[in-house]
Formats: structure tokens, C-alpha cells, sequence
């Protein structure tokens, strides 16, 4: 199976590898857009603000080809900013268009709260769904972020958290999944979600 991890320069890919390549399968780390074309499953992951990954992805060609590749319907799996890009603007540093994918924005926590939100917390989840198999209600997961996102539509999110409030933590689409959290830096329950993608992308593919 044809995994494919987008470099557009925003770090942390070692681990996403790492925990592919856990789960069983090696993927294909690349720069180069034309990858997706027949790719079976992509992974966008994330770290940094939202004006950079999205000055990235634009300058390395990538946001036509990730907006196809989402439309095809094969599966998606999106890391922490991979999360926040899918929806339509980010408030973080001004108001940035993102990838439009999915009705909402992404704000900042307020109230007070220190920022950024870092470290471990519960995931409680609200749908079930394929990528929480094997994944007990309450795992804690890692995180490191000062925005969230607010989908327009509740019926995308399957998994919260609460700091402060209570945000999506986990959403789900069709095809797309995607963690406000860092699953490959969550030990067995983070794992657990990878193989958990793979899996749905391996049951995708059968015919």
C-alpha cells in the first residue's frame, strides 16, 4: 500500500514515519505533489503556525492536489495543523484562509488560559469510529497547540477535549480523520490510531 507523509516543511516527520512504519507499513516521505496522484492513504502532519503551513503548502504546490486527493475519497489521515488546514480560516496571527475543506474556524484559547496547551489529556469520544478501535474512552494524548478548531458542523466531531472548553479533538469526515493531538507522540493508544488508518485504508482499497 502506497502511504504518502507530506514534507512541506513542517517538522516532526521522523516520528509520523516512525509510527507508519510501527503499524507495519513503510511510507513515502515527499516533497513532490505528484505523489498523491496514486497514492492510497496521505497523512498531512503539523507543526507551527497557520500563516506558515499554509504559505507551505501553497508554495510547494500542495493544496490542489491535497483538495483532489480528499475528493477522490481515498483516505486521509491529518496531524495538528493537518488538522486545523482542512477548515476554512484560522484566526492565529490575523485571519488566514485555509484549505476549505470543512465549515468552521480556527481560534485562540481565551479566558485566561495558558497557552500553549502542552502536554497530556483525555480524549473523550463522542461517535464511534474505526480510528478509536482498540482505544479505551479517556486516553490521554499529547498535545501542544494554542488554537482549535470550531467546526460549523457538530457531526464531524467524534472525539473532545476539554481545556477550558470543551473542543474537537478528533474529527471525522467520509474519508477524513484528523487529531488536534500528536498520536505518534502518544504512545500505544497513538499508535493504536495509526494501525487504525492503515487498516481503514487497506479495507478502502478492496473492491
Amino acid at each position: 500500500m502506497k502511504v504518502v507523509v507530506v514534507d512541506y516543511g513542517a517538522g516532526n516527520l521522523f516520528s509520523v514515519s516512525r509510527a507508519v512504519v510501527n503499524a507495519g507499513t513503510r511510507p513515502l516521505v515527499t516533497s513532490n505533489p505528484s505523489y498523491l496522484d496514486d497514492a492510497e492513504a496521505v497523512i498531512v502532519p503539523g507543526v507551527g503556525a497557520a500563516a506558515d503551513t499554509m504559505s507551505n503548502l501553497r508554495s510547494s504546490g500542495f493544496v490542489e492536489p491535497i483538495r483532489d486527493y480528499i475528493s477522490s475519497g481515498r483516505p486521509f489521515l491529518g496531524v495538528c495543523m493537518g488538522q486545523q488546514a482542512l477548515f476554512e480560516v484560522s484566526e492565529e496571527g490575523g485571519e488566514h484562509e485555509c484549505l476549505g475543506i470543512l465549515s468552521g474556524r480556527v481560534v485562540r484559547f481565551s479566558n485566561g488560559l495558558k497557552v500553549p496547551h502542552m502536554g497530556w489529556n483525555q480524549v473523550r469520544i463522542v461517535k464511534q469510529h474505526p480510528i478509536f478501535e482498540g482505544v479505551d474512552d479517556g486516553s490521554n494524548f499529547y498535545f501542544v497547540h494554542s488554537y482549535y478548531p470550531q467546526p460549523a458542523d457538530a457531526d464531524v466531531v467524534i472525539g473532545e477535549t476539554e481545556y477550558g472548553v470543551n473542543f474537537a479533538s478528533v474529527i471525522a469526515r467520509g474519508n477524513i480523520v484528523a487529531t488536534q493531538f500528536h498520536p505518534e507522540k502518544s504512545g500505544e493508544a497513538g499508535l493504536r490510531m495509526y494501525a487504525n488508518f492503515l487498516k481503514i485504508a487497506t479495507t478502502a482499497g478492496v473492491s
